[in-house]
């Protein structure tokens, strides 16, 4: 299961495509115009947004999360980020469904909000550059996405 917010975060799972492209999988996102163009024929749930500092939302996709992971059980959940992340994280992580969570490229000397929330539910956390490794003990460098 591929979760993220539109835009760049999304943008950033979809560069992953080599890896998931022979994978059966479900993403999670924001019904944006970007979203609908990039995903089309893929299989989609959207989530609830806004996500920041929206406490129903933030229900509605914890919800979300445990109707779609008890139902799917994926292998595992990999998130970009941000705050749709959390709630899938967290339920994931309940299920006992590991998590991989790839910090985004443009945080290099502090760690992002939705990277510090997900880490206690976070199986393997992924940096695109060497700077961020010392932010995130046991990180692994994987190299920049785009």
């Amino acid at each position: 299961m591929l979760v993220g917010s539109s835009g760049g975060h999304l943008a950033q799972l979809y560069a992953l495509r080599p890896w998931w492209t022979d994978r059966f999988r479900t993403w999670v996102t924001f019904p944006t115009q970007d979203a609908h163009s990039l995903l089309g024929g893929e299989n989609v749930v959207y989530a609830h947004y806004p996500t920041t500092r929206n406490i129903p939302n933030l229900l509605r996709n914890a919800l979300l999360a445990v109707k779609m992971l008890r139902r799917t059980r994926p292998d595992v959940v990999i998130s970009t980020g941000a705050g749709v992340a959390l709630p899938f994280f967290i339920v994931a992580r309940l299920l006992r469904i590991p998590t991989v969570y790839v910090e985004v490229y443009d945080r290099l000397e502090t760690r992002t909000l939705t990277a510090r929330l997900c880490a206690p539910f976070t199986s393997r956390m992924l940096v695109q550059f060497e700077e961020q490794l010392r932010l995130y003990k046991g990180a692994t460098l994987v190299g920049p996405l785009l």
